[in-house]
């Protein structure tokens, strides 16, 4: 069965719930590990980043519990 980009997310939430935070190297890593390339890009700046479908089911299921630290590459619940 084809992985979607809800269950990444879903995966995503999941992980920041139970350890608190979520460096995006780390989830770029096991996203592309466990969950295919498909889930991962290089944006323009040159850096791996989610996918945009990612993200938004990601938005959508967290809805505002989680928080993006820009200064530490991370989410965390808030």
């Amino acid at each position: 069965m084809e992985t979607t980009a809800q269950e990444v997310a879903e995966w995503m939430v999941k992980e920041i719930r139970f350890t608190g935070t979520l460096r995006q190297e780390d989830a770029i890593a096991y996203v592309k590990e466990h969950f295919g390339e498909q889930f991962v890009f290089v944006n323009e700046n040159g850096n791996p980043s989610l996918s945009k479908d990612v993200k938004k089911a990601f938005r959508k299921l967290h809805g505002g519990r989680i928080a993006w630290d820009r200064d530490g590459f991370l989410w965390a619940w808030t």
